[in-house]
């Protein structure tokens, strides 16, 4: 059965939560990791991200006993209590520019929740990174990690996961930082253009890199291919809006005899010397360090002037939006992004388990049979 989860709430309800389906019996819920994953992606003091500050303890209502996962639906909450839904009643019938609020409201035909964007903001990534906790408490048993860095803000870049040789015991040490960067020259760097966004009024958006290692080779399928899955789950964070795998779309001005990855045999397994197609052949895991970047756009709330329309009279309109926003959120959407890729590759392996199992039963039959 597909590995499934349903994040519920809005950004200023009493609550938001998930509920994660068909998870494996057994998995020990450390809840010590798990909030140190939800702080991650807390809101931290230092004008790098929102002044709304929330607590971000969830509570375990099912599917958890005596610290192990019952196999049952596990659901979780997370209380919200720091709102203030008066910043956005004054302005309830202007479209923020770049937000959903016009594609929301046609879609649910004006009945949705507005408030610092309902259903849609990205107050929602908080139960994604308590089911991805779950994931990486899974795959961990397995040998299998995964760790991300902010690899571009603005014009800034870090260091590369190098596409080859990958330590995870480098994650822990770059979650630790203050912006997840490899080199802490390019963490300061980014924090000065977040900063000098911040004073200016406006927001920067930037780049995060992902890695998984430790993922054995043939993971995925043609009809379910791996980059399908996490592609699937990235593009479900609010502001991701560009997606790429290994070298991506450096792919379309290259020539095959530039970045095709050379195999060879290496104490008694198939590895590659370069790692250009970021650990995916044909939808399936190679056995390298799976590798990709996802895009994130400049917060959509910014403070300055701008063009929109009022959604209730149907005329042109200005909006100057009031209220407590992050002038950047690639701080806290590393960890949202990791979470996303570890339910991604928990759904794959749990795919391919099944896939195996029904295709020994069948072997079974036929042989019974000849």
């Amino acid at each position: 059965m597909q590995l499934r989860y349903s994040i519920f709430g809005e950004s200023h309800g009493p609550a938001i939560g998930v509920v994660i389906e068909n998870l494996p019996s057994g998995i020990p819920v450390d809840i010590e990791f798990i909030n140190s994953e939800l702080d991650r992606r807390r809101a931290k003091k230092g004008g790098l991200s929102t002044p709304r500050l929330e607590s971000d303890l969830p509570e375990i209502v099912s599917g958890v006993f005596e610290g192990f996962t019952t196999g049952t639906p596990l659901c979780a909450i997370i209380r919200n209590g720091n709102t203030r839904s008066g910043d956005y009643s004054r302005t309830k019938d202007l479209a923020r520019p770049s937000h959903a609020d016009y594609t929301g409201r046609i879609r649910y035909g004006g009945f949705n929740d507005y408030r610092g964007g309902g259903h849609f903001s990205g107050r929602l990534t908080a139960p994604m990174v308590f089911a991805g906790a779950v994931a990486k408490l899974w795959l961990k048993e397995k040998g299998i990690f995964v760790g991300g860095h902010i690899l571009r803000v603005g014009e800034a870049e870090d260091l590369p996961f190098d596409p080859v040789h990958i330590v995870p015991a480098d994650f822990q040490k770059i979650a630790s930082r203050t912006l997840p960067t490899i080199s802490e020259e390019a963490g300061k760097a980014m924090e000065a253009i977040i900063q000098q966004a911040r004073m200016e009024q406006t927001s920067v958006g930037g780049i995060v890199q992902c890695a998984v290692t430790g993922l054995p080779a043939g993971i995925g399928s043609p009809d379910e291919s791996l980059e399908g899955i996490i592609a699937k789950n990235i593009f479900s964070v609010p502001a991701v809006k560009g997606l790429e795998f290994g070298l991506g779309f450096g792919f379309g001005s290259a020539y095959g005899h530039e970045v095709n990855d050379p195999m060879r045999m290496e104490n008694g397994r198939v590895v590659s010397s370069s790692n250009n197609n970021g650990g995916i052949l044909g939808g399936i895991s190679s056995g390298m360090p799976l590798i990709f970047q996802a895009a994130i756009k400049p917060t959509p709330s910014i403070s300055r002037p701008q063009d929109t329309i009022n959604m209730e009279t149907m005329e042109n309109a200005s909006i100057e939006i009031q209220g407590r926003h992050d002038p950047c959120i690639l701080s806290r959407a590393t960890v949202v992004i990791e979470a996303a890729a570890a339910l991604s590759v928990m759904e794959a392996i749990l795919d391919s388990m099944t896939d195996s199992a029904t295709d020994s039963t069948t072997d079974s039959t036929t042989d019974g049979r000849s």
